[in-house]
């Protein structure tokens, strides 16, 4: 979503990222949405990634307007798809998201279980409420966020979720945790019906998702970003790996393979390349 905004000539400098977009602007979020779906998406993930009350209020919104761009998200999304044999998949992104140090790549907030419990909570109430087809919980660095999401999950039991965490390497979230863990905090949270990575370079997706597999997942699913490297300060950097042809091709063959995109930097022409892919 991002990187077709900025493509499109949208500054996202701002704390609010996509989400200013999303909140004054919602043509031009429906019109990206739109690009992947002709590019063959089966799949589209909201805009809401950024969207908190808290986060609107720091910058200098309200809560009522975090609320409205929640439902707005899922509404465009809806208009983008209608009609179409494409899915709405509501982005619950991380606590770190919005403390704009790129804590959503290293996780260890400093915060209760209960701070996040709430966080979360306040969230998921309203973007279930606009009945998405699917939460999209996704690039969570720590394994002590996912408990805290379990927590929430436990209020909304029939509605379907995934839960894809960022990772550092080819065995381990950003926080440092082996990453079939993930599989025994989720396995009594039914409402999740698959697992696996997020906004993680693509080398790494296939030893994860094969982890995983092993460790018992009831589904997988990636959707790594273009391999790039993040700063909070400079932004992405570096040359970055394709995600398509030959990558596609060994993922979809791990057990339990469900769904494979793309994240940051993986535009339409990519996923584009990766439903020919899946196609033959």
């Amino acid at each position: 979503m991002a990187t077709e905004l900025e493509a499109r000539g949208h500054d996202l400098g701002d704390a609010l990222w996509s989400a200013r977009i999303l909140a004054d602007d919602p043509g031009e979020i429906r019109a990206v949405h739109e690009a992947y779906v002709d590019a063959g998406a089966r799949v589209v993930v909201t805009a809401s990634y950024q969207v908190s009350r808290e986060g609107f209020i720091a910058a200098g919104r309200t809560a009522a307007q975090a609320d409205a761009a929640l439902r707005t998200a899922v509404d465009v999304a809806r208009e983008a798809t209608d009609g179409r044999d494409a899915l709405v998949a509501a982005s619950v992104g991380p606590y770190g998201a919005i403390l704009h140090d790129g804590s959503e790549y290293r996780g260890r907030y400093g915060v209760t279980r209960g701070r996040l419990v709430d966080f979360h909570g306040e969230r998921l109430a309203v973007i279930a409420s606009s009945a998405p087809d699917v939460l999209a919980i996704e690039t969570i660095p720590d394994l002590d966020e996912v408990s805290a999401l379990v927590e929430v999950l436990a209020d909304y039991p029939d509605t379907p979720a995934w839960l894809t965490m960022s990772c550092a390497d080819e065995a381990l979230t950003c926080a440092g945790q082996p990453i079939e863990d993930l599989v025994a905090i989720v396995s009594r949270t039914p409402s999740l019906r698959a697992v696996g990575v997020n906004c993680t370079a693509p080398e790494y997706v296939e030893s994860l998702l094969t982890r995983l597999s092993a460790a018992g997942a009831p589904a997988l699913i990636a959707y790594p970003n273009s391999g790039r490297a993040w700063s909070p300060t400079a932004g992405w950097s570096g040359s970055g790996t394709e995600v398509g042809g030959d990558l596609v091709s060994r993922w979809r063959e791990i057990p339990g393979m469900a769904l494979i995109g793309g994240c940051c930097g993986v535009g339409p022409d990519s996923i584009s390349a990766v439903a020919r892919s899946l196609a033959s």
